[in-house]
């Protein structure tokens, strides 16, 4: 987190700081927890970028609730992968006749 404040100093007072990083670490041990991986180590960085630059953000605009920064965090990384996934044909478009699961009459 000290790296990305370093863009933002003044911004924040120690106790505050204090606040951002907790929320930061929260919610990494959260994407950890869940079992979420990544293929590299930049991939992980980028995703706790993601956390911090939301966390610094909401704290810009003056949200000092840790809970409501580290949910805020997780919500625009989770955000931030629906946009990066690839998607293989349009929500709309249905499989192919062989993809499609079968149902079973009982």
């Amino acid at each position: 987190m000290y790296a990305y404040l370093k863009e933002h100093v003044g911004a924040f007072g120690p106790h505050e700081i204090r606040t951002l990083v907790v929320a930061l670490d929260k919610a990494w041990e959260s994407i950890q927890s869940s079992g979420a991986t990544f293929s590299t180590g930049a991939h992980a960085e980028a995703a706790r970028a993601i956390l911090a630059t939301h966390i610094i953000e909401a704290a810009k605009q003056g949200e000092r609730d840790q809970r409501r920064l580290r949910d805020g965090a997780l919500l625009a990384w989770a955000q931030s992968n629906l946009r990066r996934v690839p998607r293989s044909r349009s929500l709309t478009e249905r499989p192919p006749i062989a993809e499609r699961p079968r149902s079973v009459a009982g």
